[in-house]
């Protein structure tokens, strides 16, 4: 599925040596004789992990972090290699995956006020943001109530905390929230567990119905805990370079033990066939925990170790007399740029679900390419961020990113910076880790790819920020911060 292989990405990640050229996907092993005839549409289960790096699994070239389950979920469906997040933060990329609109058409652009760190270091008055996901959009669980079925939101929301923004207001019958804390409670139990196990539970209980499940994992966000056991476990165990943080490693694992419960259910109960199974990553990873080498920058940057995710997709070929036709291929790799917002059109065509009347969807699905086909229809994908992000360790004073927009059209990438209109220019397929800014030496492919975002902020209606801060000092510094709420609001 697409002309790279699976050695050749490796190879270009670094990761050869790691796996020995190989990704480390394992071939299927479904229950068999416990299959269900489907004739029902397929059942959907999204699990979205908060600020999983690209590099932060098995199958995508870690020799330190253990994620079995998730590796034997790449091993029956398809890996993608240039998976985005429609943001380089949490609440817009969620917005965009409710809604199927890139961020303008919403305008959840950050987490919070766009207006974060110190006002004397802001050269311009960033764009207002809007913390609920409006009304007006109608979510993935409300389409998909046309067809028949029951939604679950497990776990994280971020898209209104009030009515009419709650999930129970957004299409969801089933919601299991709790405001992430701490991850274990007073009894010690752990949250990426009692997750799970609200998941496990409304699998059974709609076994015999259509669902859609969003299993909205806290984890692997801060606070970095886990469990003792895990974290002695890795404690005794090599690091290299790249990933070599105990705790951090063990809430991986206890992340991935919760795939692997969720798919055995699955397997359990005879849904597996007729189970889509999405894996994704709200944005990249938190850089003081771990890393996205060889990929540039960390969750909060639009350079792509803040965009570019892990993804895979698991939608099963149903033996001979059951379900719908094969779908992907067990072990297949995708190269083929994809992005958040594709998500809502990909499920629609799945299930059947009509589109809803009004709604714009700005993604297209990708049914195809887990059929085998090489290309989407669209030349582009874009990303449009109007805001400030403080830093969270010294490396990346005096900003982590000031307000800037992005486009990918094929191997080339175009970052434009809003403060000073400064572009940066780079060819992804010969430097994926975005050292040699090409924008000085290739003006006219600089023109190109500018005038086409351009073009596309113009189609979207997106707001670039112009108005200079009166409160800017040019020979203000930035200062450290002291711990507290503030603090803990610059790893979103």
């Amino acid at each position: 599925m697409g002309k790279q292989t699976r050695r050749e990405f490796l190879k270009r990640m670094g990761f050869a040596a790691a796996s020995g050229g190989t990704l480390l996907i394992l071939p299927s092993c479904v229950s068999a004789g416990k299959r269900r005839a489907a004739k029902r549409p397929p059942n959907i289960v999204l699990i979205f992990i908060d600020d999983l790096g690209f590099r932060d699994l098995g199958c995508y070239g870690s020799k330190y972090y253990e994620t079995p389950n998730i590796d034997k979920l790449a091993g029956e469906g398809t890996v993608f290699t240039s998976a985005y997040a429609n943001a380089p933060n949490c609440a817009p990329s969620r917005a965009c995956l409710m809604s199927g609109e890139y961020t303008p058409r919403h305008g959840v652009y950050t987490v919070g006020s766009p207006g974060r760190g110190k006002a004397r270091l802001r050269k311009l008055i960033p764009i207002a943001n809007k913390t609920n996901l409006d009304t007006k959009f109608v979510t993935i669980p409300e389409a998909l109530k046309a067809g028949g079925y029951t939604s679950a939101c497990i776990g994280k929301w971020h898209l209104g905390n009030k009515e009419p923004f709650r999930p129970a207001d957004r299409g969801f019958d089933v919601v299991y929230r709790k405001d992430r804390g701490a991850y274990f409670n007073k009894e010690g139990e752990y949250l990426t567990d009692r997750l799970t196990d609200e998941a496990v539970k409304f699998i059974e209980d709609n076994k015999n119905r259509p669902f859609f499940l969003y299993l909205s994992h806290h984890a692997v966000h801060t606070p970095i805990q886990a469990k003792k056991e895990l974290i002695e476990k890795y404690k005794k165990k090599k690091g290299d370079d790249v990933h070599n943080n105990p705790t951090y490693a063990a809430m991986i694992e206890s992340m991935d033990q919760s795939v692997g419960t969720v798919c055995d259910k699955l397997d359990e109960l005879g849904l597996t066939e007729n189970t889509v199974v999405f894996f994704f990553s709200d944005n990249g990873g938190y850089g003081n925990a771990t890393s996205m080498a060889p990929l540039r920058g960390s969750k909060g940057m639009l350079y792509e170790g803040g965009i570019r995710v892990p993804m895979i997709v698991r939608w099963p070929r149903p033996s001979e007399g059951l379900g719908r036709p094969g779908k992907t291929k067990p072990g297949s790799v995708c190269n083929v740029p994809v992005i958040g917002i594709d998500f809502y059109p990909t499920i629609l065509e799945m299930t059947g679900a009509p589109k809803p009347s009004g709604q714009v969807l700005n993604g297209e699905s990708i049914v195809g390419l887990l059929k085998g086909a090489n290309s989407l229809k669209r030349k582009a994908i874009f990303w449009h961020f109007p805001a400030y992000l403080e830093p969270y360790n010294e490396r990346q004073r005096p900003w982590r990113t000031t307000p800037a927009g992005a486009v990918r059209q094929g191997d080339w990438k175009l970052i434009e910076f809003f403060e000073d209109g400064k572009v940066e220019l780079y060819n992804l397929k010969d430097d994926i880790g975005e050292k040699n800014d090409l924008a000085r030496t290739m003006p006219a492919k600089t023109q190109e790819l500018h005038r086409l975002l351009v073009k596309w902020r113009k189609s979207v209606n997106a707001p670039v920020p112009t108005e200079r801060n009166p409160r800017y000092d040019p020979d203000a510094k930035q200062v450290k911060k002291r711990k507290g709420k503030k603090q803990k609001r610059e790893t979103e």
